[in-house]
């Protein structure tokens, strides 16, 4: 079974809308006919997100302006996508920090694991009742490929990618049948546009551009990879080069290895 198709009445969520990959996932689905509700903490770029989206391809975009790693901003969503009719839900919303866990700011690491992790799971929960009686939907979880191993200096990011990527791939064994499809997003690398060499970040600079992949070709591979049932899909040279040393790699060897990466992404 194909995801739902697009109605007057049913919507394509998109978390972490107002930039990337999300801007991206929330384009794509605009384009194949699906009204939106469009969710970050930056109410201005997700107006003027909606404006562009409505005015390009004729659907009706929301605005829901919730910082996600706050449990008391994210319940009244999670209580109303719970009413709604939901096609298809995009976890895609997501933060990062680099260096030694222990010298960074402990209220921002636990709010990076809850918007990665605990939000993941309330939203995914919250619109399932509702595919599930439908007999159709579609979860898109967007992991990382590094959660397939540990990661010295990059520690709550990883973690909390790791339980993503097992929540998805996990939910995807117990919805088969159902009609509900989850596909994991496990991407490396992604490139919104291309940086002035004067403002370029140390990941720009450490990583060679043919190994970066455009947030454009990942909204789209990912959701064919979702209406297709995928379980995972994995774009970009260094995702899938993660992916396989998490996966069958030693881990007193890769985690060294990544450690000495993200150690500089992190000074």
């Amino acid at each position: 079974m194909s995801l739902p198709s697009p109605t007057t009445d049913n919507r394509a969520v998109v978390t972490g809308a107002s930039s990337g990959i999300g801007t991206a996932l929330a384009a794509e689905l605009a384009a194949r006919g699906y009204s939106l509700i469009l969710v970050a903490r930056r109410e201005e770029l997700l107006t003027a997100l909606a404006d562009e989206l409505t005015a390009k391809h004729g659907i009706t975009a929301e605005v829901r302006a919730v910082d996600l790693a706050d449990r008391a901003a994210r319940a009244p969503l999670a209580e109303e996508l719970a009413g709604r009719d939901i096609a298809v839900l995009c976890n895609n919303a997501g933060i990062a920090t680099f260096g030694a866990v222990a010298e960074l700011d402990p209220a921002y690491e636990r709010d990076q694991l809850e918007l990665n992790a605990v939000a993941v799971h309330d939203l995914s929960l919250a619109v399932l009742p509702g595919m599930l009686a439908a007999g159709a939907g579609g979860i898109l979880i967007s992991g990382s490929a590094a959660g397939n191993m540990p990661i010295p200096n990059n520690t709550t990011y990883a973690a909390s990618k790791a339980f993503a990527n097992t929540f998805s791939e996990s939910l995807r064994g117990e919805l088969k049948g159902t009609g509900v499809h989850v596909t994991l997003l496990a991407p490396g690398p992604v490139r919104t546009e291309i940086p002035d060499p004067a403002d370029a970040s140390i990941v720009d600079r450490l990583v060679p551009d043919f190994m970066w992949v455009s947030s454009e070709y990942t909204a789209k591979v990912s959701l064919d990879a979702l209406a297709k049932n995928k379980m995972r899909v994995v774009p970009g040279l260094i995702s899938k080069g993660m992916s396989v040393a998490g996966q069958y790699g030693p881990r007193a060897v890769t985690a060294p290895v990544a450690g000495a990466f993200y150690r500089k992404l992190g000074g």
